[in-house]
């Protein structure tokens, strides 16, 4: 049974200001667990560590990027949004999803390298529970077993390939 883990803002603000999380796990840090469902020249997609719901995958370039527009050219950019729609569109074909959450997030001070959230907003969730509330740190994040976080994105990489 899938449970709700509360957040603690200290614990992930010592880890956001740690290290790059994205550079971490280019590097094959095993430090920075998380399960990676695609990745080319241009972006890697991987699983959330602290999802929302089930299927909040992020994609992320593959080269340190901090500013998510000036730090790419017009046609950097379209390449990557190309594989944000990729995969969002992958996700809608392996979960029921009302509505694609696409945010990015992170800041100068931590989370610097630039990355899109993906968060499938499953139906049925109540309207009070929608969009930004779905965020909010008083929900804390889902504990999915790691098993079934692995094998979607195994599964979410397959479809990508494709």
């Amino acid at each position: 049974m899938t449970g709700r883990v509360p957040w603690d803002p200290d614990s992930y603000l010592a880890l956001a200001r740690l290290a790059c999380f994205v550079c971490e796990l280019l590097a094959g840090n095993p430090d920075c667990p998380h399960h990676v469902a695609y990745r080319d020249d241009v972006a890697v997609v991987f699983a959330s560590r602290f999802p929302s719901v089930t299927g909040h995958f992020l994609v992320a370039p593959v080269d340190h990027r901090e500013h998510v527009i000036t730090d790419f050219t017009p046609d950097e950019y379209a390449a990557i949004q190309n594989v944000v729609h990729r995969a969002g569109s992958a996700l809608g074909s392996l979960l029921p999803v009302e509505r694609l959450y696409v945010l990015s997030l992170g800041s100068r001070q931590a989370n610097r390298h630039v990355h899109w959230h993906l968060a499938p907003l499953p139906p049925g969730v109540p309207y009070e529970d929608q969009q930004i509330a779905l965020f909010e740190a008083s929900r804390g994040h889902l504990d999915l077993p790691d098993d079934e976080v692995a094998d979607l994105a195994r599964r979410l990489g397959e479809r990508m390939a494709n």
